[in-house]
């Protein structure tokens, strides 16, 4: 869809002041850019492992806010200079711009789908698009179908390519199986694939759930949200924060797992390290990955500390998957 983006281009001090009068003033909602760094909290809720890199000299801010095209565009920037107007008197708004432009004529629901296009992990895992079709299909493939919908995984990162090569080489038939920060489902859904017994997927997410759930319908696997129907056919799960609620590490089950695959973040996995022992069985393996190269001696020394052995380490390119026992 095409819309008429309206640009209010100031400085980062007054940025936060004219998005909120913009809302206030009945927009839907509206975009901040600037060079402002994340602080340590900000980073820590959006899960971010590589800050970007911002010319933090340039002070420059935009606040933008999109309208329908069908709409009386003079008529809302009266609304918005009105508004200005208002906090002019406690502002200085004197340098603030205003541009209007067309944005371009695209599905931006949909329009990601281009770049997603089904690939080889290996000679025998294929993860494709519910989408696409598969043209090199051999008779032998273990075929992955995703839909990765409001939640984090396609399968094409080099994270998840570590931990899906790390279940192949590891797991084996019937082996119970916890996934933590499940995603769109893909390495519960792999884990189903290679044998895998038990399986409990567990996201932070409601919505990650959900669309886990829905991935593994399609790949034609019995699924249920009853952490009581625990069996060898049926991915049960559930969505909590196995770190800091007790209880839903209680409900997830103690010395339960042979396995336990996180594929997160090095800041999320060091502190599930100290936890999630008592839920493997003794000897269960715990294969992680989202873990920057930079961080990989942070990640082996907390999990050593927290009583785990080192097996081993693969890496791919700048991203490192531990494997600990």
């Amino acid at each position: 869809m095409k819309w008429i983006r309206i640009s209010l281009e100031t400085d980062c001090e007054n940025e936060a002041l004219i998005a909120d009068m913009l809302l206030e003033l009945g927009f839907d909602g509206v975009e901040m850019i600037d060079n402002v760094p994340l602080n340590e909290a900000d980073m820590a809720k959006m899960f971010i492992d590589i800050p970007p890199e911002l010319d933090e000299g340039n002070k420059t801010a935009f606040v933008n806010c999109y309208v329908d095209p069908d709409v009386n565009i003079d008529e809302k920037l009266d609304i918005i200079k009105n508004g200005l107007d208002e906090m002019s008197m406690f502002m200085d708004v004197s340098g603030i711009k205003i541009t209007v432009s067309d944005t371009e004529d695209k599905d931006w629901m949909n329009n990601w789908k281009e770049f997603f296009k089904p690939f080889r992990v290996d000679d025998k895992i294929v993860i494709k698009p519910t989408w696409e079709e598969l043209s090199d299909k051999k008779d032998d493939d273990i075929i992955i179908e995703i839909d990765p919908g409001s939640a984090f995984g396609t399968g094409a990162h080099e994270t998840t390519k570590l931990c899906i090569l790390a279940l192949k080489k590891y797991l084996k038939a019937q082996d119970s199986v916890l996934d933590v920060g499940c995603g769109s489902g893909i390495l519960s859904i792999v884990a189903r694939k290679l044998g895998a017994g038990v399986i409990l997927a567990t996201d932070i997410d409601s919505n990650a759930v959900q669309v886990a759930r829905e991935n593994s319908l399609i790949n034609n696997i019995k699924t249920s949200y009853d952490e009581n129907i625990v069996d060898d056919e049926t991915m049960t799960f559930m969505c909590g924060n196995i770190i800091d609620d007790n209880s839903f590490r209680n409900k997830v089950g103690k010395k339960k797992y042979d396995v336990v695959v996180a594929n997160i973040l090095a800041d999320i996995i060091m502190p599930l390290s100290d936890v999630i022992k008592d839920n493997l069985k003794d000897g269960g393996l715990f294969i992680t990955s989202g873990i920057l190269y930079t961080r990989e001696e942070d990640v082996k020394n907390r999990l050593i500390s927290n009583g785990f052995e080192i097996i081993d380490v693969i890496r791919m390119n700048d991203w490192v998957s531990i494997i600990a026992r």
